[in-house]
């Protein structure tokens, strides 16, 4: 059996999904949640082979997970399901040791496949999005990252100082520095061009 959890804040669709991998006779779904913080005390607790994960969630996101699992060295593999066809987002769901990531308007039955391929040891990756994802590199850094974050959520540099423990000046430091990379006039461009880029 593949004994998976799946981690979606959409409680429809976490239900659909649900629903359907419960239809295959070698899939048990051992739980769910609905924030990022959830699915990891419930991954923690059930140790699944499987995460079954969306992107963007409260708390923690999908590739937040990835990225404790990984570091965390527990025997995981994660599947994002997800509606954001950005090449940015694959390329940091793979760095986050990512298995699996597919997007919501794949056919139903391309997930319990995906989910055996990569119980096998296997990858299974929507093909058109690993073509892209190769085309176009990221070019910010996580802790430029991290800033441009909380600049486009309309957080002052000062604000960001301290949330960050950073001086105001190496703040304005890191924005300029976005916004040059990106060759953009100001943060709030950088941040939608960012988030469209799937870097953020």
């Amino acid at each position: 059996m593949i004994r998976i959890l799946l981690a979606e804040d959409q409680a429809m669709v976490r239900g659909a999904l649900s629903a359907l991998l419960s239809l295959e006779s070698d899939i048990e779904v051992l739980g769910s949640a609905a924030d990022g913080e959830a699915a990891w005390r419930e991954l923690q607790r059930l140790k699944p082979d499987v995460l079954v994960t969306d992107i963007e969630m409260p708390g923690l996101t999908g590739l937040e997970l990835a990225q404790r699992i990984q570091r965390q060295e527990l025997p995981i593999k994660v599947v994002i399901v997800t509606t954001f066809a950005r090449p940015g987002f694959l390329r940091r769901a793979l760095d986050a040791g990512v298995s699996g990531y597919l997007l919501k308007d794949a056919p139903a039955e391309n997930l319990a496949e995906a989910l055996r391929t990569v119980h096998r040891g296997g990858r299974a990756i929507d093909p058109q999005l690993a073509l892209e994802a190769w085309s176009e590199a990221d070019p910010l850094n996580d802790r430029e990252r991290q800033v441009l974050r909380l600049a486009g959520e309309g957080q002052s540099a000062g604000d960001i100082a301290a949330q960050l423990n950073l001086s105001h000046g190496t703040v304005r430091n890191y924005l300029s520095e976005v916004i040059g990379k990106l060759g953009v006039a100001n943060r709030i461009e950088a941040y939608r061009l960012a988030r469209q880029k799937g870097w953020l």
